[in-house]
């Protein structure tokens, strides 16, 4: 059966009794009888995208909320778990990801407490008590060189490696040289976590971690990225 954790539960107060069937959480009063679908993608709604919501939450895949509705954190949701299973990186609940779906596989992080990048598997990790507590899906450094107008040279778009700490955050928008950060918080010079409309499944960046303007949002309310808190990238 699946189960909410305590800081989770706030998104099901005042619903419905549940009852297990099949191995999945049924909400009394929700129409749990139509097949599964082949796929799930952004857009669609209904009791099969509430219970896939329900399993990545539990699993500790960030996404807004568990309302039925496939909306832009499920499927950054989706393409985390994508990545923590080695599957493609689409954000489209197909075969595989289902299968995936039915066992979730939540990353270890290597920190008991840190705030953790993976560019391996372009994953963030908030690491409490040495299990994950979240994971969102980013998009890092992808290697390649360009021009830096700001340092009259070129330069190579890359995510350093290494332990540092976030040292300076801006709650708002700054318009960099290389483009618009939403609420960057800053752990090594110029390069940050923040908010982007575009977090693909594979290494696209400049340099930055990027994440969903909603992670992001999240983030800050929660204050999961507090200024001094280590920031371990590998």
């Amino acid at each position: 059966m699946d189960t909410i954790s305590l800081d989770r539960r706030d998104l099901f107060r005042g619903a419905a009794a549940t009852a297990v069937a099949g191995g999945l959480v049924v909400t009394a009063g929700e129409d749990a009888r139509a097949a599964r679908p082949d796929k799930l993608r952004q857009g669609d709604t209904g009791w099969w995208v509430k219970n896939v919501q329900r399993r990545l939450l539990d699993a500790h895949f960030w996404l807004r909320q568990a309302n039925g509705t496939f909306d832009d954190t499920t499927q950054q949701a989706v393409m985390a778990l994508q990545k923590a299973h080695g599957l493609s990186r689409d954000g489209i609940v197909g075969p595989q990801t289902w299968s995936a779906i039915y066992k979730p596989r939540t990353p270890r992080p290597r920190t008991t407490s840190a705030f953790e990048i993976d560019k391996t598997r372009q994953l963030q990790i908030v690491a409490r008590w040495g299990w994950a507590q979240w994971v969102f899906n980013t998009s890092t450094g992808n290697g390649q060189r360009y021009w830096s107008s700001a340092s009259g040279r070129y330069l190579y778009a890359t995510t350093p490696s290494g332990t540092f700490r976030f040292n300076r955050a801006i709650n708002g928008m700054r318009n960099a040289p290389l483009g618009e950060l939403w609420r960057p918080r800053y752990f090594n010079g110029g390069i940050a976590i923040h908010g982007s409309p575009s977090i693909p499944g594979y290494a696209a960046s400049h340099g930055c971690a990027r994440l969903s303007n909603r992670a992001i949002n999240y983030i800050w309310w929660k204050n999961l990225a507090p200024i001094g808190r280590v920031v371990k990238v590998y």
